[in-house]
Formats: C-alpha cells, sequence, structure tokens
C-alpha cells in the first residue's frame, strides 16, 4: 500500500518537520483504485505509490512546487502543489 492508514491519510504520523504531500483520487465521489506520480518542477518523475483501496495516497517530499498526477483506468488528471518545509498539503482529485 501507499503508507496511508487504513480509513484515511493520518499526518499525525508524520516525523516532525516532514514535508506530505497526500489526498484521494475519486470518480463521481467513489474512491479509485490505480496510481498516483509525483513530478518535480520540470515535470520529471519523482516517486510513484499505488492508492489504497479507498482511494489514497501519500508522498514524503522537499519543499516546492510538485505536479501530482493519477493515473487510473481510463483517465489521467494532474494536479499542481505547492509545500512547504515541514508543510502538509492535501490533494483531492476527481478524474
Amino acid at each position: 500500500m501507499c503508507g496511508a492508514k487504513a480509513g484515511g491519510p493520518d499526518a499525525r504520523s508524520a516525523k516532525p518537520g516532514e514535508t506530505t504531500i497526500q489526498g484521494s483520487v475519486t470518480r463521481d465521489g467513489e474512491p479509485v483504485t490505480g496510481y498516483v506520480r509525483l513530478l518535480n518542477e520540470t515535470n520529471e518523475f519523482t516517486a510513484e505509490v499505488p492508492t489504497s483501496a479507498t482511494g489514497q495516497f501519500r508522498f514524503y517530499a522537499a519543499e516546492g512546487t510538485w505536479t501530482v498526477r493519477a493515473l487510473v483506468p481510463g483517465a489521467t488528471a494532474d494536479r499542481k502543489v505547492v509545500v512547504q518545509q515541514g508543510g502538509l498539503a492535501e490533494v483531492a482529485i476527481a478524474v
């Protein structure tokens, strides 16, 4: 799995100072399983995780501007995220 706790991401599991990007992927309000990629400022691949059974994902990343790309059956969607050092960015992706 992606490291998210069953029932949803729990930012309290992050260590102090860690920068976290997490969220969920849905279609018509229902969770979607697939993969989520993290791309850096120049759109280069950095990481990929599978979504959980509830469509959730989590990345630990450096501060900066990132693209979160959902890759699910029949759809792809991108979201830009700006996160500060030690911050938490919540990303909801509807495909």
